[in-house]
């Protein structure tokens, strides 16, 4: 099933795709051009916690010239840099370069500490597509990039769908694509990863334990371009949807 959370008619829902339609949590069917999208994670009493991958395909190592990493490179993102399906990501007044990065996104379902990698779905929640933008202008580290160049307000468009686990029977074996103004820039594939599924649950529960509703970032494949403020961006994984995001300025 896909799940959904937007704002319609002055108040936040949950929802499910229905028919080409949002069926709302009060039983309205509603239009997908009738609703703001907001990311499809139900709020949590807790601080959410978002790991991000870098350079976790090989291809993409490749294409910034660098070496593929031996261990994982993680970096920790704010729940604030999240928005929603169909909304605006702000590119900084005087920026060279900044790009997007479509990514398979992991959604924890139930507290994970120490977990086997033979484990580690029964974890899992669900997918869904993120779009992990960088300001490559401010850029010291890419092995530990620093926060102003990932961690922005608007820089984050998640969605639209929340997608169950047992929809996704293997989430390394999904397609990936993205489109500029509706020509193909960036094309993937989730078996191409360096540190997969699995074995990031693995990693992260060894050392921290992961909460329902915590996210992880998988990485990017290489096919990267620089998007200019009026720029239509849509990531797209097989089976977990299609997000859309426009690029607008300051």
């Amino acid at each position: 099933m896909k799940h959904a959370r937007v704002a319609c008619d002055g108040a936040i829902h949950d929802a499910t795709e229905r028919d080409g339609r949002l069926l709302l949590a009060d039983g309205r069917l509603v239009d997908f051009d009738a609703v703001t999208w907001l990311p499809p994670l139900a709020p949590v009493p807790w601080p959410r916690t978002v790991l991000a991958l870098g350079l976790n395909y090989a291809d993409h190592a490749k294409e910034l010239a660098f070496k593929a990493p031996e261990e994982p490179l993680v970096f920790i993102k704010g729940e604030g840099s999240l928005i929603g399906h169909r909304a605006h990501t702000v590119r900084p007044a005087g920026v060279d370069y900044m790009h997007y990065e479509c990514e398979l996104a992991v959604v924890i379902g139930r507290t994970a500490k120490k977990v086997r990698r033979a484990d580690a779905y029964d974890y899992i929640a669900g997918y869904t597509v993120a779009n992990d933008y960088a300001i490559r202008d401010y850029l010291e580290n890419w092995y530990r990039p620093n926060l102003c160049v990932k961690n922005r307000d608007t820089c984050t468009p998640l969605g639209p769908w929340l997608v169950d686990t047992t929809d996704v029977p293997n989430p390394m074996n999904l397609a990936l694509s993205t489109t500029v103004n509706g020509k193909l820039t960036q094309s993937g594939h989730t078996r191409d990863m360096i540190f997969n599924v699995p074995y990031l649950i693995e990693y992260f529960s060894s050392f921290m334990t992961l909460n329902p509703g915590d996210l992880i970032l998988t990485g990017t494949p290489d096919g990267i371009v620089d998007c200019r403020p009026g720029d239509v961006i849509v990531t797209e994984i097989e089976g977990l949807g299609a997000l859309v995001n426009t690029i607008r300025t300051a």
